[in-house]
C-alpha cells in the first residue's frame, strides 16, 4: 500500500493527521515525535513507515489523529483545561473551545474508517474490548521497543485505542502498557480489556443508551461468549434450572416457584455468570 501511495502522498497524510509536529495541547513539554525526512525515504523507509516501524509518535498525537479519522475527518487542537476562572469573581480568564486545524479526509471516508474499526472489535483482534449492547470500534497495537538504535527482542509497548458509539463517537480511550510481564504481549490481549473497563465507566457516566444495531460478535472457540438470560419468573424451580443451564444459579428464599430474577430475562451476560433466583410459593 505504501508503494501504491508513493512516499509523497503517504507522508502528506502522515503530516496532515498531525504526526511530526506538536498538537498544541495546553501542557508543558510536548514532543513532536520522530519521522523520516522525505528526502531520506527510500524503498526500505517507505515500507517500514507503512507498517509503523522507524517512526515514533506521542499518545496525544495518536488520540488527535484517530479522533480526526472517526469524527468526519476534522483535525482539532486538543486541550485539557476547559476554562480558568478568577477565584473571587468567577470571571472567565481563559477558555478553551474546539479549534479546527483542517479537514484531513472526507466524511464519507471517515464513515468507512468507523465501520472498519468496529469490525476490529466485533470480528478481529480487538474482541476483548467488545461491550454487549454498545457499538465499539478500535485498533490494537504492538510496538517493538528500541535500545541503542536496534529493536529489542521480546520487549514491546502494547496498546489499544477504542471509541464508542462507533457510528457517532462520544468517547475515545487510549491505553498503552510498557513491556507487560507474564502475558502474551499483544495489544488485544493486555490493553483491550483495560480500555473496555474504562469505556464501561464512560457509558455509565454519560448515560449512553444500549442499542441492538451494532455488528454482531464473531466468536473464536476460546472467547468468552455472551448469552441471553431466559425469563423464568413464574416457573417452578426445576424447569427454571433446566433453562438456566448456561449460567450459575444462586437462590434467595425458599419455595417451588420463581418470584423474581436478576438479571431480568432478555439481558445478555457472559455464559457461566451468576443469575439470582428469588423463590417462594
Amino acid at each position: 500500500m505504501g508503494r501504491r501511495l508513493g512516499k509523497e502522498t503517504l507522508f502528506k497524510y502522515i503530516h496532515d493527521f498531525g504526526f511530526g509536529t506538536k498538537t498544541g495541547i495546553d501542557l508543558n513539554g510536548e514532543g513532536s515525535g520522530i519521522l523520516f525526512s522525505l528526502d531520506k525515504v527510500g524503498p526500505v523507509e517507505l515500507a517500514t513507515t507503512s507498517f509503523g516501524q522507524g517512526v515514533s509518535v506521542t499518545p496525544i498525537q495518536q488520540i488527535t489523529a484517530v479522533a480526526a479519522a472517526i469524527n468526519g475527518g476534522y483535525l482539532y487542537t486538543p486541550y485539557v483545561v476547559k476554562r480558568l476562572l478568577e477565584p473571587e469573581t468567577n470571571v472567565v480568564v481563559q477558555a478553551n473551545d474546539k479549534r479546527l486545524v483542517k479537514q484531513v479526509i472526507s466524511e464519507a471516508t471517515s464513515m468507512k474508517v468507523r465501520y472498519a474499526l468496529e469490525s476490529v472489535v466485533s470480528r478481529g483482534t480487538g474482541r476483548n474490548a467488545y461491550i454487549e449492547g454498545y457499538r465499539v470500534g478500535g485498533k490494537t497495537g504492538t510496538a517493538q521497543k528500541v535500545s541503542g538504535g536496534r529493536y529489542m527482542v521480546g520487549n514491546y509497548i502494547v496498546s489499544f485505542i477504542g471509541f464508542l458509539p462507533a457510528d457517532n463517537p462520544e468517547v475515545l480511550v487510549y491505553v498503552a502498557i510498557d513491556n507487560p510481564k507474564g502475558v502474551t504481549q499483544y495489544g488485544g490481549t493486555v490493553a483491550a480489556p483495560i480500555a473496555k473497563a474504562i469505556m464501561i465507566d464512560a457509558v455509565n457516566s454519560l448515560n449512553i443508551e444500549r442499542r441492538e444495531d451494532g455488528t454482531e460478535m464473531r466468536y473464536n472457540w476460546y472467547d468468552r461468549k455472551y448469552a441471553t438470560v431466559p425469563n423464568v419468573i413464574g416457573k417452578n424451580k426445576i424447569d427454571a434450572i433446566k433453562e438456566l443451564k448456561r449460567f450459575q444459579i444462586e437462590y434467595t428464599g425458599s419455595g417451588k416457584y420463581v418470584l423474581d430474577q436478576a438479571p431480568l430475562g432478555g439481558t445478555k451476560i457472559y455464559e457461566g455468570e451468576k443469575v439470582r433466583l428469588f423463590l417462594g410459593d
